[in-house]
């Protein structure tokens, strides 16, 4: 079980190197939007969907290949590769009710405790 956290880490660690490096490569913003975080969203997102498919269809690698590959790298890219394939996976066993519950609660709680975060601080 400990390998599998270090494969984890090994992969985290490769893949926040991956988002900071696409970071100093992207304008920080388009029109005043944050490119480097869509961009990084959507690749992490479409590597996902890659090789949770692939996995499921094709390759069956061991899990610290598994751990390595979609918890570490594709974590440490972004984190909401992990909420695309969690939704995904609820949409795939045709759960799509379960989906959409899921998608308003992660991204409304979510930015609900961001801005609490907030204003904890600002009143502190």
């Amino acid at each position: 079980m400990l390998i599998h956290y270090i494969w984890i880490g090994l992969g985290g660690a490769l893949g926040a190197i991956a988002r900071a490096a696409l970071g100093m490569a992207l304008p920080p913003q388009f029109s005043g939007i944050p490119l480097q975080i869509i961009v990084v969203n959507v690749i992490g997102c479409g590597i996902m969907g890659v090789l949770a498919e692939g996995m499921a269809l094709y390759w069956s690698p061991p899990d610290y290949i598994r751990y390595f590959l979609l918890t570490g790298i594709l974590g440490g890219f972004t984190t909401f590769s992990s909420f695309a394939l969690e939704t995904g996976l609820l949409v795939d066993r045709h759960e799509v009710v379960l989906a959409i519950v899921y998608v308003m609660l992660s991204v409304g709680l979510s930015l609900g405790a961001f801005f609490l975060g907030m204003k904890v601080v600002r009143l502190i």
